[in-house]
C-alpha cells in the first residue's frame, strides 16, 4: 500500500470513529500567539508540548530555519493576517538547536538539484530573471543568528502594530528547553 492510500485508510478511520472530536475549536487562537518555527520533524510534537500549547492556542507557521528572508513573503503575511484578522497579540520567533539552516550550503544544494535533473538552462533562466540562487538558498551562520535576524525584521516591519511584541526562542530540539533570545517586552 503506497503512502498516499495509508493515509486514506487512516483517515477514513479517523473520521468514522469521531476521533476529530478531541481537536474542535475555532480559527482564533486562544492564546492569541502566532508562532514562526521550523519545520524540523523533531518539532512536531516536541514544541507544543514544550509550550504548554493544545490545539487551538497559536498560529504555528512552519518553514525551513524559521527564518523570513522577504519582508513581503507569505510568512510575514501570514504573521499579518494572525494579527490583524485572527486577534493574534504577540509573536514568537521559535529556532532550534542543530537547525539544519545552519549548515546549509548553497552550492552543494545547487548541485543536488542538477543531480535530480533540473538542468542549467532552468537554473541560468532564474539566474537571469534576478532570483540568486545561491543567496536565496543561503542558511545561517548560527541558530541565534537566525532568530535574530527574523525577529528583527518582524519587528521593524511597517506594517506590524508597534505594540505588538516580537519574542525570539531557541529550543533545545532534544530535550524541550528554551532559551529566551529576544524578549519582546524589552525593546
Amino acid at each position: 500500500m503506497s503512502r498516499l492510500q495509508t493515509i486514506l485508510e487512516y483517515n477514513r478511520n479517523f473520521v468514522a470513529n469521531k476521533e476529530y472530536e478531541a481537536y474542535i475549536t475555532d480559527k482564533f487562537p486562544q492564546k492569541r500567539m502566532a508562532i514562526v518555527t521550523c519545520m524540523d520533524t523533531r518539532l512536531v510534537e516536541l514544541l507544543p508540548r514544550a509550550l504548554n500549547l493544545r490545539n487551538g492556542d497559536a498560529k504555528i507557521i512552519k518553514n525551513a530555519g524559521a527564518v523570513i528572508s522577504q519582508p513581503f513573503g507569505s510568512v510575514m503575511r501570514s504573521l499579518l493576517v494572525a494579527i490583524y484578522e485572527l486577534q493574534a497579540e504577540e509573536v514568537f520567533i521559535i529556532g532550534h538547536t542543530g537547525c539544519g539552516m545552519a549548515s546549509l550550503n548553497a552550492e552543494h544544494m545547487i548541485g543536488t538539484i542538477k543531480e535530480s535533473g533540473i538542468s542549467d538552462d532552468v537554473l541560468n533562466t532564474l539566474e537571469n530573471s534576478g532570483i540568486k540562487l545561491k543567496k536565496w538558498l543561503r542558511g545561517f551562520n548560527n541558530e541565534k543568528e537566525g532568530v535574530i535576524h527574523t525577529v528583527e525584521i518582524v519587528k521593524n516591519h511597517p506594517l506590524l502594530p508597534p505594540q505588538v511584541p516580537v519574542h525570539g526562542m531557541l529550543i533545545d530540539s532534544t530535550t524541550g528547553e528554551l532559551e529566551l533570545v529576544v524578549d519582546g517586552y524589552d525593546l
